[in-house]
């Protein structure tokens, strides 16, 4: 069990010190199984106010995998209805704007089409999860659709939705992220020049 001796010096991950979950029977002894209405809550298409949601969003986060097994998560965002929405309540698709061009996601997704997607609206405890197989496109007709200033995008990715489900909205309760009485002072925070030049001479 871990240790109840208050922590000296600087702080240390300790492993041998540590009561380490190695199966999910130890889990369950810490947190009881889900009742059958959220463990079954997963559906494999886009229900009609799941389609609401998602032409509200304006931010979703993007996970891949790498083939080294390693993740990636990414922040999308666009204008509220951003993300095209098929009708076949099956498949969505997204524009890739400008960004840092190191492809990560796309590179991922190249090797391994299994994709996650969080979308989320400002304001809202909930969100939106989305778990499918992702393909990347260069041209298509929809593309029309994801146009910024009558520009089509060079790239868009189509999601085939496997499952689809609500998330519960504790962490944002918990983190106070749409309040912006617990934000923080914007001096305290690193800007993205310090961040990098901060990174760059980062040496373990």
């Amino acid at each position: 069990m871990l240790s109840s001796e208050p922590l000296l010096g600087a702080l240390t991950w300790q492993p041998d010190r540590a009561d380490v979950v190695t199966c999910e029977t130890q889990l369950r002894e810490v947190v009881e199984p889900p009742a059958p209405v959220i463990a079954d809550k997963g559906i494999a298409g886009i229900d009609e106010r799941s389609r609401d949601f998602i032409a509200a969003s304006r931010l979703f986060f993007l996970a891949t995998t790498a083939p080294d097994g390693s993740l990636d998560v990414s922040p999308r965002g666009d204008e509220a209805g951003g993300v095209l929405l098929f009708d076949d309540n099956r498949t969505l698709a997204f524009a890739d704007r400008n960004g840092n061009r190191r492809l990560d996601s796309f590179r991922n997704i190249l090797r391994h089409p299994r994709v996650g997607m969080l979308f989320v609206v400002p304001g809202l405890d909930h969100s939106l999860r989305v778990n499918g197989k992702a393909t990347i496109v260069r041209s298509a007709p929809f593309f029309t659709g994801l146009a910024v200033n009558g520009v089509d995008p060079a790239l868009a990715v189509v999601v085939e939705v496997d499952e689809l489900f609500v998330h519960c909205g504790r962490a944002f309760l918990h983190s106070g992220a749409w309040n912006p009485g617990s934000w923080p002072e914007s001096d305290a925070v690193p800007t993205v020049g310090q961040l990098f030049k901060s990174q760059s001479a980062f040496a373990p």
